[in-house]
């Protein structure tokens, strides 16, 4: 297409990642070396989280190309799985039949392959990708096993990575123990002005590119206006520019170009389009629920008792300070009551007494 036209090898905005293409922002730089750090650290944890489009699967292709032979590494990218699914997963990644086992067999031959494996002298790692949609138990079972060592070291090093709703589910409550766990923990950023102009030379050059210029600096601040330094977002919106100056036989890429693209690709400022998106997302969640045509009538009654439950009680709640207050009157109420129920069960006592009195004389005085 327009690799002739450009004096270019290679295309050099694809959206399938490939590590040599990778560029290294001020975050990504961390993250890679924080992984490095984990895997050979005798108590690595570590969590990795960015938005979608950040570029967390290059850097994961990047860190697994340079491992040596001496890493046993299980991958896990499928993470919609329960806690017995998951540690299956996990064996199969190193070479274990698990399939038919128990839970408490599948932990024995777990714990057995890692205590071999350490030994041997291995690293092992346990690397879960798209770490968000794990649910609560299967990050309980992880905790279990990062609490696997010697006296001195862990036998597995875990690393997660996932998008932002990964940190939401570490710091529940009911996983503070796991996040006590963590020892390094880093978001990937998406790249400023200066990062985006640099990543586009960078992947220009890895893909064979001239030394002329053929992103002219007027373009490349457009492009960063359109994609806020969204990585995925930078390669779409420059593939498509090359394509639309190699349609208008252009030898470079101008901020009219730009422009252009962003037509065709209905793409407004980034910032204006992150506004839509929160704007929508704040009119789905005042939408009635009877406007969600995909609920039948029976979950719609359902949702709306809820809701109206729910709100009753936050209604009840909305002052907690009152709550002591009120258990207090509850109380007092209640003991009061007690003492009726006792005095009036003795003057009923009394009453039967009384009457079976006067019926014993009654029945004497019959005879």
């Amino acid at each position: 297409m327009y690799l002739e036209h450009f004096k270019i090898k290679e295309f050099p905005f694809q959206l399938t990642p490939d590590s040599e293409y990778l560029y290294l922002g001020h975050s990504h730089a961390r993250a890679l070396s924080y992984m490095d750090y984990t895997t050979w650290n005798q108590e690595g944890f570590v969590v990795i989280t960015g938005d979608v489009g950040t570029g967390k699967t290059i850097l994961l292709k990047k860190f697994l190309a340079e491992l040596t032979s001496n890493v046993i590494i299980a991958k896990i990218f499928q993470t919609q799985l329960d806690e017995v699914e998951f540690l299956q997963s996990v064996l199969v990644e190193f070479g274990i039949n698990p399939f038919n086992a128990k839970k408490v067999e599948l932990m024995d031959m777990l714990n057995t392959f890692l205590i071999e494996s350490f030994a041997q002298g291995k690293q092992t790692v346990l690397l879960v990708d798209d770490a968000q949609n794990l649910n609560k138990r299967v990050l309980e079972e992880i905790r279990m096993l990062s609490c696997l060592e010697t006296n001195k070291e862990k036998m597995v090093h875990v690393i997660l990575l996932g998008q932002p709703e990964l940190n939401y589910a570490l710091e529940s409550p009911e996983l503070e123990q796991l996040l006590q766990r963590v020892r390094l923990r880093i978001r990937l950023m998406t790249f400023n002005d200066s990062e985006t102009s640099k990543y586009i030379h960078h992947r220009l050059k890895v893909a064979g590119a001239p030394k002329k210029e053929i992103f002219k600096p007027d373009s490349i601040k457009l492009i960063y206006k359109y994609t806020g330094g969204n990585p995925r977002l930078i390669n779409s919106l420059c593939d498509t520019c090359m394509a639309c100056a190699y349609a208008d036989e252009k030898e470079f890429i101008d901020g009219s170009v730009v422009k252009d693209a962003a037509a065709e690709l209905a793409w407004v400022p980034f910032n204006e389009r992150k506004k839509r998106s929160q704007s929508t997302e704040v009119q789905t969640l005042k939408k009635p629920i009877s406007d969600h045509h995909d609920y039948d009538s029976e979950v719609v009654s359902i949702l709306k008792k809820s809701l109206n439950e729910l709100s009753t009680i936050n209604d009840k709640l909305s002052d907690v300070n009152n709550i002591k207050f009120a258990l207090n009157v509850i109380t007092k109420k209640i003991s009061e009551i007690e003492k009726l129920l006792l005095k009036n069960i003795n003057e009923k006592g009394k009453r039967d007494n009384a009457n079976k009195v006067t019926y014993v004389n009654k029945k004497q005085k019959t005879k």
